[in-house]
């Protein structure tokens, strides 16, 4: 199974909101065949606190919806944003680096996002 069209659509617009506050190694990738939970991870980096923070407020602007759920908003580490098909991993580059969530799910196709 892929992504539907309206998941694809919602993934570009984090990316664009996420580049927008300077998000550094944006990665989108499509989880849909691996988990029953999502169907997309949009996979980002700031380089210090505020930014991550900004980055997370921008990402849900962009979406203008509230997430389903949230985790880690405003400790400026690690912030996961669960829209339901989208989930968002914002991260300090720090905890990037440690966790490699790119490696754990090396499987999975990439969605083409926009580049810095």
């Amino acid at each position: 199974m892929t992504i539907d069209d309206p998941t694809r659509r919602r993934v570009v617009r984090a990316a664009e909101a996420a580049l927008d506050k300077k998000a550094v190694e944006v990665v989108a990738l499509d989880v849909s065949d691996h988990l029953a939970l999502t169907d997309a991870f949009l996979i980002c980096s700031g380089t210090n606190e505020r930014q991550v923070d900004a980055i997370v407020d921008a990402i849900e602007e962009a979406l203008e919806e509230p997430p389903v759920r949230r985790e880690g908003k405003g400790r400026g580490r690690w912030v996961l944003l669960d829209f339901g098909d989208l989930v968002a991993h914002v991260q300090h580059s720090e905890e990037r680096s440690f966790y490699d969530l790119e490696r754990l799910w090396k499987d999975c196709p990439r969605i083409e996002v926009p580049d810095a």
